[in-house]
Parts: C-alpha cells; structure tokens; sequence
C-alpha cells in the first residue's frame, strides 16, 4: 500500500470520451488515455486489503492490488509481470471486460471504487509502447499436438498456453480471418484490431499455427482431427442466436446482431462483401431489440450508418441508479449504466415486449408492434405480465435482434465429435479438467459456460490448457485459473 491516505485524498478517475461529433465519423476508439501522474495516483487509490475482493469478482485471479501499487511506484514493468502471471490478454479485458472486480472494491461500498480496468489497460500498453511484450517460445518441446477450434479469447488463452508447455499448437477458425468474436463481434470503436493482431503475431513467434479459413465438421472431420492430434480443445463459442418468433418475424429487414455486426468489421479492415450481405443503416428507422453489450454494439454502429431514429428495446425494468438491497457488495452491481453508445443518441425504451412485425406491401418490415410489460418473478423466476391498453406502433426499416445466445450451434462439429450436452444444451465439461465425455477432447468458454464475459473465456482457456497438459504428460505446471471461483455465475 504505497499511499495509505490514497483512497480518501483522491478521487477516482476514469478515461474520458472523443467528442460525439468527432468520434461519430470514424470507428476509431472512444477512450483517450490518461496522464502518467493520473494513473499513478489511481493506484495509490488502493487500499491494500487485509481480504482483497476484487479477487473474488475477478474469474482470473488477477492480482490486482499488486500492480495498483507497482504502477503508483511507477514499476511499470513488475506490473506487467504481475499481470501476465494471471492474464494473457489484458489488453482485451481492460477495453472489453465490465470489470467486475470494481463492483467487488472494498472501497466500493461507501466511495468510488478503485480504476483497476483503467490502470490494467493503461499498463499493458505501456508495456507494448516499452517492448516488454515479446514472444515466449517453450525451452523444451514434448512432441504432443494439440487442436484448438476456434479463435475467440478462450481458444486463443489456452492456444498460448499449450505452446508455452512445449505442446504443438494448431488453432482452427471457421472465417477468413482469426480472432473469433473480437475480431468480427466487437466494433473497432470499442476495439481496434491492431491490438489483436500485434497479440496474434507474438503467438505466431512463438510457435502457434493459424489455420483460418477451415470449417471443422465440413472442411475437415472430427475424425481427422482426431487421428492427427493427440489432444483437441473446443472452443466454438455460444454462437447460436436467441430468435423472436413471433407474427412476421419472415420479413425481410429484421436480422441477427451478429450477422449485422460482422459486415461492419469487414468494411473497416477493407475486406470484400459480397452485394447480398450488405446491410446499410443510412437513412433507416432501427430498433434494436435486446438491451445488452451487444445492443450497444449494434447501437454505436448505426449511429455511424447515419440512421435516421434508433430506439433500443429492453423487456425488463430500467435498472436502479445505485444497488438495490437484493443486490449488495460484493455482487456484481446490476445499476443504470450509460455506454458511450448510448450517450451517443437514440432511445432506450424499458419494459417493452414486441408482439409483431408490421409488413408493407413488398413483404419488409416497416413497423413493430409493441406493449408495456410489468415483470414478476414467479418461482424464483421472472415472468413478463402484458399491461392492458399499452399498445403502441414504432416504425423501423431495419430490425436488429440482440437478445442474447441459447448455446453452441448443433451443427456437423458437435454432431461428429459426439460431445454430451448438459440440459442448457452447452457442452458438458469437467469443472477442473475442462475434459468432455468424449477421451481426449476438452472444451472451454462460452461453449461450455454458456454466454458469459471475456474475462471467464480467457479463464477457462487456461483452465483447459492445464488440464490438457496434464492428460498428455501426467502432470502440469499450468496454473489453474478457476480453482477460487468455477463455483461462480457467469455475468450476463
């Protein structure tokens, strides 16, 4: 604790945004970084903790009251270490992760919380402006391989791992390109793709194989992977999207976030779309229905397609300004929170269900009809009770349905690998080995959690990095990220 007057002297700061009007015209990131000094005294904001619970609100155990101090000392290199030691990508969870350990601050309860997501990114990039960051290739190869599918945070975590024990690693990804949901999910206002690929270009100094472009299942079976690897991970996300099945739902004009998000990604990084997967927002009325992450992402990118009205549908209640009494610390704190998205423009509409899609007469969506909704919770659960007389007519050109993800898909690669599935329909796993039904195959992140945070996909990435090197060699010195909190539920 190198400050103890720290967390009553200074008040907490936090990045602040570009101009609306600058930052509309571009996709470039939002956030400007703060001063050395600044985050120097962010740091000294810490209060060193007899029971830190900002570990407990973090999946990886990431020691964070460490490097609070180093960087109030301004040891920016032992912070990077400490940080490494719990976090292969932190420049990803510090842009992307909605730091649940700020909502476990002890300083939280009575003051603002510590900038622990502030000072993790402004660390990390620190150490890439310095040449800190450099490839660790393994001193000593095992002969083992190793199949990763998938690209996203959990396949490339335990990818990384897995080649730092000496295993040959071969990462798979169905598209064009690596990266999985950060290449292709996250806006690059939110994410630039530099920061990926710099992070991908250590991983190929170190021995990593990239194989993009290859479909397991269709282009390569599981078989094949099979008899070729000692060892597969999967790694395949919960890409399976919630649907609104309700009357209309056939008109044209009303699409999946995450196949509207993607097109956006690929503009950006100048890659070509084929004419009938354009989908333009510009002179639109757009709702977007589901008020989450991903929402806000379809959000932002309207804004940039110059729509012409966008409203954001959420069916639940709008959330408290402060925790509620059924919410304490150290719970993740479910409150109001404005999003640089949402401080953009637009309207967000509460405690609103869609009953229909309206049709003009070429078969295009053109209007929603909706109704207030009063939520309940029955059995512990929460039901949504229509208010009679609440009907309401919104006109949209384009619909956006962001509502969430109801697991993997159940396509040819579930289908041949012949994993079992638990009764939420993801694949079912070990807790400590990350190891399926099936010998030799594991599994790891949102296809075995369901849809979570990126925070919980990079550590069950190197969860499953141990527990794969421990099958292949009998033993593992992988750190085993989950032991404190596999007990924990996702935040959604």
């Amino acid at each position: 604790m190198g400050k103890p007057t720290g967390f009553m002297e200074l008040p907490r700061q936090t990045p602040k945004r570009r101009d609306i009007l600058e930052r509309l015209n571009d996709y470039l990131e939002v956030y400007q970084p703060l001063p050395v000094d600044t985050l120097k005294a962010q740091g000294a904001r810490c209060m060193d903790c007899g029971i830190p619970f900002c570990h407990q609100g973090c999946p990886l155990g990431n020691l964070i009251p460490d490097w609070n101090d180093l960087v109030y000392r301004d040891q920016w290199q032992s912070a990077i270490e400490r940080l490494h030691a719990t976090n292969n990508f932190p420049e990803f969870t510090g842009k992307l992760c909605p730091a649940p350990c700020e909502s476990s601050c002890v300083l939280g309860i009575n003051e603002d919380p510590v900038a622990i997501k502030t000072i993790e990114a402004a660390t990390i990039e620190r150490a890439w402006a310095e040449g800190w960051v450099k490839p660790e290739p393994p001193k000593v190869l095992t002969g083992k391989k190793v199949a990763v599918v998938g690209s996203g945070p959990a396949g490339l975590a335990a990818a990384q791992q897995l080649r730092r024990a000496g295993h040959e690693v071969t990462v798979f990804e169905r598209a064009d390109r690596i990266g999985g949901l950060l290449r292709y999910g996250i806006p690059d206002f939110k994410m630039e793709k530099h920061h990926l690929d710099r992070r991908l270009d250590q991983m190929a100094a170190e021995g990593v194989v990239f194989k993009p472009g290859v479909n397991i299942g269709y282009d390569i079976t599981a078989d094949q992977i099979l008899a070729e690897f000692d060892a597969v991970c999967l790694c395949c996300g919960s890409t399976a999207p919630r649907d609104l099945p309700i009357p209309g739902r056939e008109l044209r004009g009303i699409e999946y976030a995450m196949d509207f998000l993607p097109q956006q990604n690929k503009r950006v990084a100048g890659d070509e779309i084929a004419p009938n997967d354009l989908n333009w927002a510009e002179g639109k009325h757009v709702i977007i229905i589901g008020g989450g992450d991903t929402g806000a992402d379809c959000l932002g990118t309207v804004h940039r397609h110059r729509c012409a009205s966008v409203h954001q549908f959420e069916i639940v209640p709008r959330p408290p300004e402060a925790r509620a009494d059924w919410n304490p610390w150290p719970q993740y704190a479910n409150i109001f929170r404005t999003s640089q998205a949402h401080e953009e423009g637009g309207e967000r509409v509460f405690s609103i269900a869609t009953k229909r899609f309206v049709s003009d007469d070429d078969g295009h969506v053109k209007a929603l009809e909706t109704c207030t909704v009063e939520m309940k919770m029955k059995d512990g659960r929460p039901t949504f009770e229509d208010v009679p007389d609440t009907t309401k007519i919104y006109p949209a050109d384009l619909v956006l349905l962001a509502m969430g993800f109801v697991g993997p898909e159940r396509n040819k690669l579930v289908e041949q690998f012949g994993v079992e599935l638990d009764r939420a329909g993801n694949v079912k796993a070990d807790p400590n080995s990350k190891a399926t039904s099936v010998p030799k195959v594991f599994t790891a992140g949102d296809m075995t959690r369901g849809q979570s945070l990126i925070v919980w996909a990079i550590a069950e990435g190197r969860q499953a990095a141990a527990g794969i090197d421990e099958f292949l060699m009998g033993r593992t010195e992988l750190p085993r990220t989950l032991a404190h909190g596999a007990h924990m539920r996702p935040f959604v």
